[in-house]
């Protein structure tokens, strides 16, 4: 694989956004959704500040990261809830750090002192990710919702960052 670039998502990367992110959906381990979005829930849903995609060397989309608030009151201005997915194709060869190192480098340049995130437990790959990268397991939400027929648990994992107090 060409390396890789990891900049600011732009609306003109919509296409291959939605297509990343409907692929994961459709792994059936990545989200309680089934289906992506259209674009202007998408936007609308996520912090403009803290988004970004991963480029290969042909310029193609690779991979994805966002925030969304996890709460409106004030008081929870510096916690959000990250989202990253990643191309099929492109799995296994590091875009999701390289999306999680941009994002936490930008969170705690905006004052975000928490990220948090909650994965089924049967993605062991996204686990051992967001392990690495700082992560942890603050507890596991039992059944907490049916997806495809049955019931599914949620792993909660926070990062809290060790500049922002």
């Amino acid at each position: 694989m060409a390396p890789l670039t990891v900049r600011a998502l732009r609306a003109t990367d919509a296409g291959r956004v939605l297509a990343i992110y409907q692929a994961g959906l459709d792994a059936g381990d990545a989200s309680f959704e089934t289906t992506a979005p259209a674009w202007a829930a998408f936007d609308a849903a996520r912090l403009p500040g803290h988004r970004f995609v991963a480029v290969d060397g042909d310029g193609v989309v690779v991979g994805w990261i966002a925030v969304a608030p996890t709460s409106t009151r004030a008081v929870y201005a510096g916690v959000v809830e990250h989202s990253v997915y990643v191309d099929p194709a492109a799995r296994r060869r590091g875009v999701a750090r390289q999306l999680l190192d941009t994002l936490i480098a930008s969170t705690e340049a905006a004052g975000v002192w928490t990220i948090q995130s909650g994965i089924f437990p049967e993605n062991a790959a996204s686990l051992a990710l967001h392990r690495r990268a700082g992560f942890r397991v603050i507890g596991v939400r039992e059944r907490v919702g049916r997806h495809h027929g049955r019931w599914r648990d949620v792993v909660l994992l926070e990062r809290r960052s060790p500049v922002v107090d």
